[in-house]
């Protein structure tokens, strides 16, 4: 099944790796999305069970170009290659632009999913009762999701596995952020802010002779934690694939329906106007994490003025859904080629 064929076809896979790495990154927003969008989205999940055992006896029997050729390794490769640039250079950058552009990012992908939503429906014929209630049942389950309210911090590494685990689900899963779940679950800044953070500081103190940071327990301790996430992710991704395989061959009707129920859900968490409510103690004090930061309770949401600011944000919804029309012409025009 393999699709990456020129060079032109190489440069596109990682810059959709960028884009799935980027997307995962924003709480609310779903890679798999991304991948479903631009038309690789059974390629990538095909792919990715293809990591099996008969994988597994190629690789320990030192097979290894049999191994890359079985699971689409280059495919893969690409498409992994522009996710990890994507969490070293483009998540900082919509880090920055969150902080200081919020209403526009989120009124951007707002759009996005509105348009992802188009883009699934619209070749979706087989509505019947049976994917009416599936997407009845995702609709309800992304709503309910986007208001339960976060825990606290855990840096538990049989927690951080499973977070891993569950977080990667927004890879494989479009409408379901793993961002997001890491948000309910306190650990959206220790795995996505501070891990991320400390393993790129690692490599550029290495980098320079500087060994240090192995007396340093706090980055120790970080390092030990990306590296547990790291692990639950992959098992998580294997894990996903081959269920999500299997559901697709035998209930694709269904599961199409619950995800575009998910996506529809999701909405709920992206939607612009809203503004950040925090923890409070019995008190009324806000809640500070072991960082003295403020820890993030929900959101409350709001209809907006119409004003210059508001007419803005409308045209980044706008924007928004154009990319994803761009992203189905891009893949229309890939599939003639194939």
């Amino acid at each position: 099944m393999e699709s990456v064929r020129t060079l032109k076809d190489r440069v596109f896979l990682v810059i959709k790796g960028l884009g799935m790495g980027a997307a995962n990154k924003v709480p609310g927003v779903s890679g798999g999305v991304v991948a479903f969008v631009a038309g690789f989205y059974e390629e990538f999940i095909y792919s990715l069970q293809r990591v099996n055992k008969t994988a597994l006896k190629f690789l320990l029997n030192g097979r290894f170009k049999s191994f890359y050729r079985y699971i689409n390794g280059r495919f893969l490769g690409l498409l992994f290659l522009g996710m990890i640039i994507s969490y070293f250079s483009v998540s900082k950058v919509l880090d920055y632009f969150l902080q200081y552009y919020q209403l526009y990012v989120w009124s951007m992908f707002f759009g996005m999913i509105i348009g992802s939503i188009y883009y699934i429906n619209k070749d979706f014929k087989d509505w019947n009762y049976k994917s009416i209630i599936s997407l009845l049942i995702g609709i309800t389950l992304g709503i309910g999701i986007s208001f339960l309210d976060p825990a606290t911090e855990n840096d538990n590494l049989l927690f951080v596995f499973f977070c891993g685990i569950i977080s990667v689900s927004g890879m494989t899963l479009p409408g379901f952020s793993g961002s997001f779940i890491l948000i309910l679950f306190g650990n959206y800044v220790l795995l996505l802010v501070d891990s991320v953070n400390a393993l790129f500081d690692t490599f550029a103190e290495m980098l320079t002779g500087d060994f240090s940071f192995i007396e340093n327990e706090i980055r120790i301790r970080l390092l030990k934690v990306l590296t547990m996430f790291t692990l639950g992710s992959v098992a998580g991704l294997v894990t996903f694939s081959h269920v999500l395989n299997y559901v697709l061959h035998h209930y694709k009707s269904i599961t199409i329906a619950s995800i575009i129920g998910f996506i529809i859900g999701s909405l709920g968490v992206v939607w612009p106007w809203k503004e950040t409510v925090y923890k409070l103690n019995l008190n009324g004090d806000l809640i500070l994490d072991s960082r003295g930061e403020k820890i993030i309770s929900n959101y409350e949401r709001f209809l907006p003025e119409l004003n210059s600011e508001t007419y803005i944000a409308i045209a980044y919804i706008i924007f928004g859904i154009l990319i994803v029309l761009a992203l189905e012409w891009y893949g229309q025009r890939t599939k003639r080629k194939l």
